[in-house]
This record gives structure tokens, sequence and C-alpha cells, in this order.
């Protein structure tokens, strides 16, 4: 018996075959990404307020971020560009950042409701001492400024706006009575416009702040043609201590740290650590603490500073209370924290 053929030329046959498998294909592609959407949509993310891009907050917190993503499954990071200490406070009050970078003297003034021009108090809890924050002063070689008290009357530029730099700059001139907006003509730059306007010799000063080595203070040092000095001014810390509190300290900048400087400053420094929102979950804070000293390696890639993270520097100088959740993993490696 024969058996039917199909009306149809098989030409015809083998195109509608052709037809639906592209389609069934676009398809299937569809559903993947849909998938791949849906499962990002699943992700907590966590943005992370750092400062500046020639400072060390910024790389130190993509680091940072880098690891949470990497090791905290269902948890996404990313390190945002901001004016630093001031602007980080404000962010996470307002719920824009859920941890920052910041200074102990910006964290202390935000806690307490004295952050100027922002009287609310800021629900900002302790993560992780990071390293210390160091003020340099640096001055063009030539401009006859040897001394703090030389300033006067000169050009400088004392930090961002909104910054823990024009915080801590301006609160060092006070204590060698020198009014920031009378006795000097003050720029109010960023990181990388204060050395590149000291660069460009269109500043005589400039106020810098941060771990240790800051790369465009590098840069700077290392310029042909370009000779500045550092000038000590440790001798403000009493003073700074005095009117605001307990969160400063004396600091020496080691000879050879930057190009060219073969001597040692004594400077101000205080505390710089990771801070976050009161509110945030005590699970999700446990895990990222852990996460900074289990991958520390990754850190120290990023930024040697990342060096100074130890379990012992962490717990001393935040002059805030612990999350909770940072404060569980440091009881399990015997340290404690306060948490109110």
């Amino acid at each position: 018996m024969r058996k039917e053929h199909s009306s149809k030329p098989k030409s015809v046959r083998r195109g509608k075959k052709r037809f639906w498998q592209p389609t069934v294909l676009a398809m299937a592609i569809l559903l993947a990404l849909s998938g791949t959407a849906w499962a990002q949509q699943d992700k907590k993310m966590i943005s992370i307020a750092t400062g500046g891009t020639g400072g060390v907050y910024y790389p130190y917190g993509g680091g940072i971020a880098n690891v949470i993503s990497k090791y905290i499954p269902g948890v996404q990071a990313t390190a945002e560009v901001t004016a630093a200490s001031v602007d980080n406070c404000k962010l996470i009050d307002a719920g824009k950042a859920e941890m920052g970078f910041m200074g102990a003297d910006v964290a202390w003034d935000g806690y307490q409701g004295h952050l100027k021009g922002y009287s609310k108090k800021i629900p900002l809890r302790a993560v992780a001492v990071l390293y210390p924050n160091v003020t340099s002063l640096i001055v063009l070689d030539g401009r006859g400024i040897h001394k703090v008290s030389d300033l006067k009357g000169k050009r400088i530029s004392t930090g961002a706006p909104n910054s823990g730099t024009e915080v801590k700059s301006t609160r060092i001139l006070e204590a060698y009575g020198i009014h920031p907006d009378k006795d000097v003509k003050r720029e109010k730059l960023s990181f990388v416009e204060s050395v590149g306007a000291l660069r460009d010799r269109k500043i005589d000063a400039v106020f810098v702040d941060g771990g240790l080595p800051l790369s465009a203070v590098m840069d700077l040092t290392a310029t042909p043609g370009i000779k500045v000095r550092f000038l000590d001014h440790g001798d403000a810390v009493p003073k700074m201590v005095g009117k605001y509190g307990p969160v400063y300290y004396m600091f020496e900048i080691p000879k050879g740290t930057y190009p060219a400087i073969d001597y040692a400053s004594k400077v101000v420094a205080n505390a710089n650590f990771l801070a976050c929102h009161e509110k945030l979950d005590e699970k999700l804070i446990y895990n990222i603490t852990r996460a900074l000293f289990d991958y520390k390696p990754e850190l120290v890639r990023v930024h040697k500073e990342a060096e100074n993270l130890t379990l012992e520097n962490a717990v001393k100088g935040s002059p805030v209370p612990f999350h909770p959740g940072a404060a569980k993993y440091y009881g399990e490696k015997k340290l404690k924290v306060k948490t109110q």
C-alpha cells in the first residue's frame, strides 16, 4: 500500500521548518534575559558613599563594593563618587546611601546633631575603623610660607564644600588664630582640583585629607619643575580637642612617603571609618563585616591603606556606636564594642 504524500512541495515544508526554529530561539533568549532581569531585581542593592576620585575613599570603597558583590549572595554593591564625609552623612540620613566613608570628627558632629547647616541627628552606626585620616598642608616653595601663620593673605584651598577636609582645615586655621573667610583668600576646591590648582601655581597652599599615600599628591610631588613643602601643624591638636572633643590626635607622616619629600611632618589626624544607617539588617552588616576581614587581601590589592584594617584597629576610635551586626562579628572574635 502506498503512503499518502502531502500535496505541498518539499521546499515549502522545509521553509516552514526554518521559519519557526528562529522564532523559538528568540523566545528562549527573551525568557533567559527576563530571568536575568528578575534575578537582578531580587538582589539587595547597596550604595557606598565614598569621596573624590583622587583620594583613598573612592578606590577603597570600590574594593569593598566588589567584595560584597562577589562574596555575599543576593547583594549588589556600588561605590559612589561624592564630596566625602559631610555629604556622606547626609546621603545616609536621606536614604540615598546605605553605607559611607567618613572621618570621626564629621561623624561625631552628625551623630550629635551638630553638623554645620544640618541640625538633625543622623542615625549613624560604625562598621569598622579603617585607617588614619591624615591632613597634609602643602605649600608652593618660594611663596614665603614657612609656618601656618604665614598663610595669612595667601590664596589657599580648604577642600570641597561639605567635605571632611573643609571641616578639619578650617578648624586647623582657627586653632592658629586664622579666620578662614577673612584672613586668607579661600578657595573651596575638590581634592583633584586643589592639587591641580597648586600644580598650575594658581593657589599658594592646599589642605588635603585622607590615607597615605594619596595618588594625586604622589603625582604632584613627582611633577618636574614643581617644588612643594609640607608644613607641620600637629600642635593644633590640643586646641581642636578642647573645642571639638577627643576625635583628633597628632600623627607623623614618615619621610619618603611622597617623592622628593625627605623629611617627616607632624600633622593632625583622626580615625577614618566605614559607617552605615542604624536600621540596616543585622545579618547583612554581619556578613559585610566578616567579608572585610575574610577577603582583606583583595582590598589591599586595591589600596595599601587596607593593610591597616585589623581586628584591633577596627574597634578603636569610632565616636559613634557600632551596628549590632558588626558587634556580633567582633564578639565572635572576643572583642567588645559599644552598640548604644
